[in-house]
């Protein structure tokens, strides 16, 4: 049933809940995300989205984890199978990026291939081969009243996200959301929006043949900023927001949200070597953490350099054989090959998250002093350190306030698929339940269950 757009909002949300059912949808679930369905209104319209999104997680709650995870392999298969329709509406993507200018961090991330693709499935394999978190008891006893209680895990309810220029984040959060028992809001932003709505299309199509509420998963995409800004403000009807990209985006959404929000972070990482580290070690944590993939937030952007390291020089020369251009302070400048004419380094490039082929440097007197300046310029997200001394690598963990630490490895396992959550949301650098990559566990949120036989408070 279409929406008229000339209706009151309270008949469009009665008609908008005819057409939510439990366990059926149309055989065409994408032609609902239009102008057509909600109307003009974006703050209406995500209003009614919202609605339809608790009526499908309602359902969603109750369903068995067999249910859930043959939906996600269902959706698996067809991204796999769509896998060239899907490469083509990057493609357009790529191509009006590359028009407007968009950084090549950016297109690295819009990027979708036949590995990445691949990648995308699997991650969704993964997740069906997860246990299910709801309903799993956090903790419970028999009080000495005889009160039986209870604290079980339990969806979040209606999960909104807001994205830029990652389509893997559309399949990596509608498979966590419907393994944890959550529906989605989306916003992907215009730089994906080919992809992202052929994506959307495919997943809400695979939920409709598992004969799943096709409203577990759905985008504001088009209405555009307008539709973020309502995103953003549904307090009451969408129970979280999680914003993922860039700086401005995130603290946009921070600043302007009224729905409780859960802040990923910009990733300005260190690595820190240290005077026992082999150089051997040194070299390949310190080229793999700052080279393997630029564009993630988990990428090195800072070297520190304990002042009696050996392995200094060789870090610097593979750094800059691998492409890296480095911003050197006065004592790493000495370190640097015979004829390497790199960039001093200014108060800007510590604080500078590049997501490029680019790296800040400084040479320390002691772990204190790495310590200090990694506390002066971390955003919280991961922070590593390559020695063969215990008790520095005990120290480093116990001083650094970062939602991950690393010792002897690179930055880059700062990830959920790689730490065995499946997928990810993004990484929580708040002090709050999420802290880190979050994955099934960080959407679902606790209740109490107290069992009694006619018991009363005296």
């Amino acid at each position: 049933m279409i929406h008229d757009p000339a209706a009151t909002a309270e008949e469009e949300h009665t008609l908008m809940s005819e057409n939510t059912t439990n366990d059926t949808a149309s055989t065409d679930a994408s032609v609902r995300l239009t102008h057509e369905t909600f109307g003009d209104d974006p703050q209406v319209a995500v209003g009614l989205m919202a609605d339809d999104a608790k009526v499908a997680a309602r359902t969603l709650a109750t369903a068995t984890r067999s249910r859930k995870d043959a939906a996600l392999l269902h959706i698996a298969e067809a991204i796999e199978k769509s896998s060239e329709r899907i490469i083509e509406a990057n493609r357009r993507d790529i191509d009006r990026g590359r028009e407007n200018g968009t950084s090549s961090a950016l297109l690295d991330r819009l990027e979708l291939d036949e590995a990445r693709i691949k990648g995308l499935a699997d991650s969704l394999r993964e997740l069906a081969a997860l246990p299910d978190p709801v309903g799993t008891m956090v903790r419970g006893e028999t009080l000495a009243n005889g009160l039986r209680m209870r604290q079980v895990r339990v969806p979040m309810g209606v999960v909104g996200a807001i994205y830029e220029a990652r389509p893997n984040v559309t399949v990596d959060i509608a498979g966590i959301a419907l393994k944890s028992g959550n529906a989605v809001l989306l916003r992907g932003g215009s730089a994906a929006a080919e992809s992202n709505r052929v994506l959307v299309g495919l997943i809400r199509d695979a939920l409709a043949d598992k004969r799943l509420p096709v409203d577990i998963v759905q985008t504001v995409d088009d209405y555009g900023r307008d539709g973020a800004t309502a995103l953003m403000s549904a307090r009451g009807k969408v129970d979280v927001l999680i914003p993922r990209g860039g700086r401005g985006l995130i603290q946009s959404v921070v600043q302007n949200a009224t729905v409780p929000v859960i802040e990923t972070g910009e990733g300005n990482v260190h690595v820190f070597i240290d005077a026992s580290a082999s150089e051997k070690m040194a070299v390949e944590v310190a080229v793999n953490a700052k080279t393997h993939r630029t564009s993630t937030c988990n990428t090195a952007e800072t070297l520190l350099l304990h002042k009696d390291s050996t392995a200094g020089a060789a870090v610097l020369e593979a750094l800059i054989k691998a492409g890296v251009t480095l911003h050197v302070d006065e004592r790493a400048a000495q370190l640097l090959p015979s004829g390497a004419d790199q960039p001093a380094a200014t108060e800007e490039d510590w604080e500078t998250e590049y997501l490029d082929m680019h790296m800040a440097v400084k040479v320390v007197d002691s772990l204190d002093e790495a310590l200090e300046h990694i506390e002066k310029y971390t955003t919280r997200h991961t922070e590593a350190i390559v020695t063969n001394d215990l008790a520095a690598s005990e120290k480093f963990i116990a001083s650094i306030d970062a939602a991950a630490v690393m010792v002897n490895a690179s930055t880059r396992f700062t990830d959920g698929g790689q730490l065995g959550l499946g997928a990810e949301i993004g990484i929580s650098t708040q002090m709050m339940h999420a802290r880190g990559p979050m994955g099934l566990e960080e959407l679902t949120t606790t209740k109490w269950i107290v069992q009694g036989d006619g018991h009363i408070r005296p």
